[in-house]
């Protein structure tokens, strides 16, 4: 059951972000949108309104534990409670180690690992005093096996599928825990590349094979849909193409 359900999503201006905002306001819930370009997080917020739907924005940067508490404290203050926490935020500057590029390796470390465990943070106390809540986490298939160019990226979504499991053994009954890994999906991912050979390389893959955030935003709603008592813990969702 989806209607009514207080949905917290960072990372959602664009993207897997924004498709699953949208698609979970088609089914009646109530959105609070984090994402650190208030320009486009706004018009998310417009689009889902303009739809009959309700949501708000508020600028929030992942890898600022403030940003992210005030981002839940928002939830709270405007619908009185968080029913589900979705820490998508996420980036990829990948190249190859030998690259050395140190401060990309940091920026995905903070954004794609510190930020999830800050959404943690920041969401667990609320479901603790209401009773319950679910996470839905977006990691990547790059987190599964190792592939050239993404072995920060894809150990940064390693860790946070074992923080996932962790987070779902020590939750309990009354706290559901979902990971949804995509694989290549028509997204800004390849944006962030800095290597120019890489960042053309991905961008043939993405115009061969990649799936809409579309896809994603389905199962992350096919996740929340479902009854008090079941906890989906795990989705993958590729193109068929990828290997």
């Amino acid at each position: 059951m989806i209607e009514d359900k207080v949905v917290v999503i960072t990372g959602a201006s664009g993207g897997i972000g924004r498709a699953t905002a949208v698609g979970l306001a088609a089914r009646g819930a109530k959105l609070v949108l984090g994402g650190r370009t208030d320009k486009a997080l706004d018009g998310v917020a417009r689009e889902i309104r303009a739809a009959g739907g309700q949501a708000v924005a508020v600028v929030t940067d992942v890898t600022r534990r403030q940003d992210v508490q005030a981002l839940l404290a928002a939830a709270v203050a405007e619908f009185g409670r968080v029913d589900v926490m979705v820490n998508n935020a996420g980036i990829g500057p990948v190249s190859a180690l030998d690259e050395l590029k140190v401060e990309e390796w940091d920026r995905m470390v903070d954004v794609n690992l510190k930020g999830v465990l800050h959404g943690i943070g920041a969401a667990l106390p609320v479901f603790r005093r209401q009773g319950g809540g679910q996470f839905v986490t977006v990691g990547s298939v790059a987190g599964m096996a190792p592939t050239p160019t993404m072995a920060v990226y894809g150990a940064t979504k390693t860790a946070v599928r074992v923080l996932c499991d962790g987070l779902r053994v020590e939750s309990g009954p009354d706290v559901r825990v979902t990971l949804v890994s995509p694989g290549f999906v028509a997204t800004d991912f390849v944006a962030t590349v800095s290597d120019a050979d890489v960042r053309a390389a991905l961008e043939k893959s993405r115009d061969a094979m990649a799936i809409s955030p579309d896809a994603i935003a389905r199962a992350i709603v096919f996740a929340v849909d479902q009854p008090a008592d079941v906890d989906v813990n795990e989705i993958v969702v590729r193109p068929t193409a990828q290997a």
